[in-house]
């Protein structure tokens, strides 16, 4: 395939911020656009050079027109070519587009240029109630210090799908019983000013009913400063070793499975000690990791994690992206495909997960663009029946 013009725009995300549209030679099968991310690892690539806006002027002066682009790997001649000219997002999206365009030529979906022969299907994991970042409230109002709660279960994606948009009914009804009308959050989420345990106490009645498992992202980095985590909700400050027992206690408490970034990104012995405390429940990493080999390779040497979040746009390649994969099913480390807080309808990260016979897939079930990556894989589901 030959690239003869990329096209690239300003759109809007989910939370009304500009991010990127790309077609490959005018041809609507390969648009592709990137999400953004609100809280963000510190090791994170930069979404743009300068801007989005600046992103696209570079885009226009780089000549791709002499590259023969045939199939996934071939995706290294456009991440020469581009260099350090764009920013991650920009990559994701301009590589989302490109392996369209391929897939459309030879009339193949996007996962088959990863694997053609995939059958497993990446586990739903989806945010149910918010706090953290990711829960604005008025100054003075309280919200959980745990980012995200999250359900998950064995099931098919088109099974997944509707128990888990059931549990987030279901915690709708409760909470709206315990504090009147509530809202959502930039994730479609429910917001909630409850703290941490109160929320895992509904979490674990509702995961009960509908045998579903329990999940949260810490995101501790957020909540970290100068040795300390600072939780708002009680007004409580937790050392090191404190946060660890916090954590286990958690755990213990209330069945939780899935533990993401239970400790700041930079914390990578914490991490070890509680994953060899928690040898039969996952710890995850994401600020840890940031979809970046070199820190990858770190976390498991140091036997950090027994999981990592794949964000492609933070790195912007997905060479590497499925490089990382590929080592962590090697080392027998569970991967989890992720989407972001500001979000578009794309839903090639479905495809990556498929394809790359990722583990688990983070989305919510609820929100236009969230819904479009369970749908995306509902597709694919009843495809290779």
């Amino acid at each position: 395939m030959k690239i003869k013009e990329v096209s690239a725009k300003v759109i809007l995300n989910s939370r009304g911020e500009k991010t990127i549209e790309i077609l490959i030679n005018q041809n609507k099968e390969t648009k592709s656009s990137a999400p953004s991310g609100k809280s963000k690892g510190k090791y994170e690539k930069r979404s743009w050079i300068r801007s989005v806006e600046q992103d696209i002027r570079n885009l226009k002066k780089i000549d791709f027109s002499d590259l023969d682009i045939e199939n996934f790997y071939d995706l290294s001649k456009i991440e020469k070519r581009i260099n350090k000219k764009i920013g991650a997002n920009t990559r994701f999206a301009l590589e989302s587009s490109v392996l369209r365009a391929v897939a459309f030529e030879k009339n193949k979906e996007v996962w088959q240029l990863l694997n053609p022969k995939a059958k497993r299907f990446p586990k739903v994991l989806s945010n149910t109630i918010g706090g953290g970042r990711h829960s604005k409230v008025k100054e003075g109002k309280r919200k959980p210090d745990i980012q995200e709660f999250l359900f998950f279960s064995g099931r098919k994606p088109s099974a997944a799908w509707k128990i888990n948009k059931k549990a987030h009914a279901m915690i709708g009804q409760v909470l709206n019983k315990k504090e009147g009308k509530i809202g959502k959050n930039d994730e479609n989420a429910w917001k909630t000013k409850l703290d941490n345990e109160e929320v895992l106490e509904i979490m674990k009645e509702i995961g009960k009913k509908l045998s579903l498992e329990i999940g949260v992202d810490v995101a501790a980095s957020e909540i970290y400063k100068n040795g300390r985590y600072y939780y708002k909700n009680k007004e409580k400050k937790r050392g090191r070793e404190e946060q660890k027992k916090y954590i286990l206690e958690l755990v213990k408490k209330y069945g939780v499975g899935y533990i993401e970034d239970p400790f700041e990104e930079n914390d990578f012995k914490s991490f070890s000690e509680i994953n060899k405390k928690l040898k039969n429940k996952m710890i995850i990493g994401d600020d840890l990791t940031v979809t970046n080999l070199i820190r990858v390779k770190k976390a498991l040497k140091e036997k950090s994690v027994s999981g990592v979040i794949i964000k492609p746009n933070q790195i912007g390649s997905l060479v590497e992206v499925k490089e990382i994969i590929e080592l962590c099913r090697k080392k027998n480390i569970r991967t989890i495909i992720s989407h972001r807080s500001g979000e578009t309808s794309d839903n090639i990260i479905s495809d990556l997960g498929f394809g790359g016979g990722c583990d688990f897939i983070k989305t919510p079930v609820v929100g236009k663009e969230r819904e479009s990556k369970v749908r995306r894989l509902i597709q694919i589901e009843k495809s290779v029946r």
